[in-house]
């Protein structure tokens, strides 16, 4: 169902006719909150080509892109499901799980490793889902325990180590060792995803629904749409994404622990799909934005740097500029209430 035919439905015709009341103000709110990711993204940009010229002369740019490689698709499945409106606190947890896999399988399963791996955390995600929308578990609560979970089973697996890819690596090599306009190919295939999903929201039946889902479910509900499944689809995609993260996790480093490379991503993704413009209370996302939202947090510690922070205040500058960004970039109105 599209956002049109929603707001026609009786369950929000009252919120149709305050919305029309309200026209006249909103070009200017679309025109920001479609351009103000990458406005947000450039100033911090120019901001650090400005004090440290380097940056752009270095290769800055593409070690820029390595670093929001990750964080991109992270961000991109929290978005999906942020669009709903749950919250998946263990995608960053299933992008360690998803690698630890991967470096297990990839000697003895060679080219099918990626694609078994891909298979088991999407099975994870929409296990999630299917929990939050037919045993309405709230997700945030549902995916803190996935979360413990996938912890305790990410060193069990690995029996607390590292776990380390030493056979067919050679085909992850390309995602890391070829470039594409001076940006790792990796990169590419987060932007890729990006405009893959803003085709799949805008365009198909499916993610017309999710987003029916995220702006008003009861309406979506009242309408025929079978909106439990949407919630499923939208986890289910989550884990996909995540899975695709630990992918990149291994053809960067080549190894996986519990305690390495993307631990520490549940709150840069979730961070980068907010900054990126996606409502936390659902039904507005902008897949193409989250990749300059995923390229700002990225920035944030190198900008921090620029300007002589210390290492022990780059979480304070971190959490000034995502506020910051987020009061900028979100979408409101005089009338509307802001959860």
């Amino acid at each position: 169902m599209s956002k049109k035919a929603l707001l026609e439905h009786p369950a929000t015709a009252p919120a149709a006719a305050d919305g029309k009341a309200k026209s006249a103000r909103r070009p200017r709110r679309n025109l920001w909150f479609t351009a103000g990711p990458f406005a947000v993204f450039l100033a911090l940009f120019a901001l650090v080509a400005i004090l440290r010229p380097a940056f752009l002369t270095g290769g800055g740019m593409a070690i820029l892109a390595v670093q929001a490689a990750t964080i991109l698709l992270v961000a991109l499945g929290q978005a999906m499901v942020l669009h709903v409106g749950s919250i998946d606190l263990s995608n960053a947890a299933i992008v360690i799980f998803a690698a630890i896999i991967l470096a297990q399988t990839l000697g003895p399963l060679g080219p099918a490793a990626p694609v078994v791996t891909l298979g088991v955390v999407t099975l994870i995600g929409a296990a999630n889902g299917f929990l939050v929308a037919f045993g309405q578990i709230p997700s945030f609560a549902l995916t803190l325990g996935t979360l413990g979970i996938l912890q305790a089973a990410s060193l069990v697996i690995s029996n607390a180590t590292t776990v380390y890819a030493t056979a067919n690596s050679q085909l992850l090599a390309p995602l890391f060792g070829t470039a594409f306009a001076g940006l790792p190919l990796a990169f590419w295939v987060g932007v890729l995803m990006a405009v893959g999903l803003w085709a799949f929201l805008r365009f198909t039946r499916a993610g017309e629904g999710m987003t029916a889902v995220g702006l008003n479910e009861k309406g979506a509900l009242f309408s025929g749409l079978r909106t439990r499944w949407f919630k499923v689809l939208a986890f289910a995609l989550s884990g996909l994404l995540a899975g695709l993260a630990g992918i990149l996790v291994i053809a960067q480093a080549g190894a996986a622990s519990s305690f390495g490379l993307g631990s520490d991503l549940l709150l840069p993704g979730i961070a980068a799909a907010i900054v990126g413009g996606t409502a936390i209370t659902g039904g507005t996302t902008n897949p193409i934005n989250i990749v300059f939202g995923a390229l700002t947090v990225a920035l944030v510690p190198i900008g921090a740097a620029a300007v002589g922070v210390t290492p022990q205040a780059q979480s304070l500058v971190y959490g000034l500029v995502i506020i910051a960004a987020v009061a900028l970039t979100m979408g409101r109105g005089h009338t509307e209430v802001v959860k």
